[in-house]
């Protein structure tokens, strides 16, 4: 029988699958979404990293050629308090970090800890 991989073993191999010079920034996002949410579920799903809310997605860490994106799935939500978020249409936003910039972390923390109060995803917390 196959067993499925560890979520553990399945992030350390997107980490292990970046270039070097994207590394530091995506664990520096990637610690950051932790420290705000120290429970929140890890997947890695279409190549990127996915932090799920009881197998809902809640951010998305995914790693361009120039710069490293924060998806929020319901970052329309979250636009007013957080007008660095990017993008349009119903739901989705992007919060964009530059590999040669430093990681804003409390900026992160704020707008994952908002995120979990969404009234959608605070009702599968």
């Amino acid at each position: 029988m196959r067993h499925l991989a560890r979520p553990a073993a399945m992030v350390a191999s997107f980490f292990d699958s970046l270039p070097p010079g994207q590394v530091a920034t995506a664990m520096a996002l990637h610690k950051a979404v932790l420290a705000a949410a120290p429970d929140i579920d890890q997947a890695v799903r279409w190549g990127s990293l996915m932090f799920l809310v009881r197998g809902s997605p809640l951010v998305t860490l995914l790693p361009h050629k120039g710069q490293a994106h924060l998806q929020f799935f319901q970052g329309a939500l979250l636009v007013e308090q957080f007008p660095q978020l990017e993008g349009a249409g119903k739901g989705m936003r992007i919060l964009k970090f530059r590999y040669s910039q430093s990681v804003d972390v409390d900026l992160v923390r704020r707008i994952i800890v908002a995120a979990l109060q969404v009234p959608s995803v605070r009702e599968q917390r």
